[in-house]
């Protein structure tokens, strides 16, 4: 049965997202052995608004601020990774619209719960034809390509065969292509020990024929205000470690309730050591969480305002991210210790958070390339990742720009 999505607000796909969010715990055993989203699972998702979350109220949408956004990712989260990660992809579509002409934004967006996935980097090749391109490539980590609507891939453009140039410093014209995913063959390859359910399949296509209308560059938004920073749909993403980190601490809480140390027969409620860690674990999980909402929250005024950031105004919602990540690695890894052997056994939730939390901190945003670049914006050196930072990739007066990483993850 359809579920009526319209007029939804902030609150209401908040409180969608946090009713749902027990039901993805029930189904998290199943989401991860499935390796992607059962149909029911992206339905659920699907009902709670998430999915439209971006569109704008000129096209009939709730246009949810990065804050709200966060919230709503943050509260499925709680529930289950997988399909938080899923859920923090597929929203970007009316994100992608912001960058082409409202006539396609609309056909984009005809669907307001139009799922896209892909990633940006440049792995593939797009050669200018008339009207569009041929492009050609294999993308890795197409997390929810096993339920969306719409594929993205990063493209370097070539003409008549050889590379066209983009800024100095850059490996060249960057531009990002999007297709139904029909046009694409998705290959198994997602055999990984953390977000497993995320169904983050490689992708390839051949001499695919994209129209010039469905490409952008992040240099020419046609939106103005906070939308129009590249690094839009990288706002929302502390919601995932940051609901798994919520979840585990109030699982171990919960925990601790009735367990008693077996060898001193001191309840958990009574031992110093179970305190501290619990204290410690609240502690700096609420410092990340604070630093998240409140960076976002500066920064997303500022730009609706049209008023410049500084650096350090910049590099906040930056370091307040990968910070996330880190932290909720850091606090789900001290749980898992102290509840020792019992978290090994299958299944078990903080094995699977743990997991989960591991394989997200692999994701480029979390690494010190971005701390790095945060610290050349501050200190005007040459950032590694300027795309990180919300800058397109471009020369700055009299310094050489790193170049664009040419996948989402490290790699080896």
């Amino acid at each position: 049965m359809a579920v009526d999505l319209t007029d939804l607000t902030a609150e209401e796909i908040l409180a969608r997202a946090r009713a749902v969010a027990p039901r993805l715990r029930e189904r998290a055993e199943d989401i991860e052995e499935n390796r992607q989203l059962p149909a029911d699972v992206v339905e659920l998702l699907r009902g709670t608004g998430v999915f439209r979350m971006a569109v704008p109220k000129a096209f009939g949408g709730p246009e949810l601020d990065a804050v709200q956004q966060t919230e709503a990712i943050e509260a499925l989260a709680a529930g289950d990774a997988s399909a938080a990660w899923c859920a923090m992809i597929g929203m970007d579509t009316a994100i992608y619209a912001g960058y082409l002409a409202e006539d396609t934004a609309r056909r984009l967006l005809a669907d307001p719960d139009a799922v896209t996935a892909g990633a940006i980097m440049p792995m593939g090749r797009a050669e200018r034809v008339p009207g569009g391109y041929r492009v050609t490539g294999q993308w890795h980590f197409g997390s929810g390509i096993t339920h969306c609507t719409w594929v993205v891939g990063g493209v370097l453009v070539t003409r008549d065969g050889a590379p066209e140039p983009g800024p100095p410093g850059t490996p060249g014209n960057w531009r990002v292509v999007i297709a139904p995913v029909a046009d694409f063959e998705l290959q198994d390859t997602w055999y990984a020990t953390g977000l497993a359910g995320s169904g983050s399949r490689d992708y390839r296509a051949q001499n695919l024929y994209v129209p010039e209308e469905f490409t952008f560059s992040f240099a020419a938004p046609r939106v103005t205000g906070a939308a129009a920073a590249p690094d839009a749909v990288l706002r929302n993403m502390p919601g995932v470690p940051l609901g798994v980190a919520r979840a585990a601490l109030d699982h171990v809480r919960h925990v601790a309730t009735t367990r008693v140390d077996r060898a001193t027969g001191t309840p958990w409620t009574e031992d110093y050591r179970v305190q501290t860690v619990i204290a410690q674990a609240e502690m700096d999980l609420a410092a990340a969480r604070y630093a998240v909402y409140g960076s976002l929250r500066e920064q997303w005024d500022r730009l609706e305002a049209g008023l410049e950031l500084s650096p350090d105004q910049r590099v906040a919602t930056v370091l307040a991210r990968v910070n996330a990540f880190r932290t909720a690695r850091k606090v789900v890894a001290a749980l898992f210790d102290l509840v020792a052997t019992a978290a090994v056994y299958r299944p078990s939730v903080l094995d699977r958070q743990l997991r989960d939390l591991n394989a997200m901190c692999q994701h480029v945003i979390a690494q010190d390339q971005v701390v790095q670049s945060a610290g050349a914006h501050l200190l005007g050196g040459v950032p590694r990742n300027t795309y990180s930072l919300g800058l397109v990739p471009g020369p700055r007066p009299g310094r050489p720009e790193a170049r664009v990483r040419r996948d989402g993850y490290e790699r080896p």
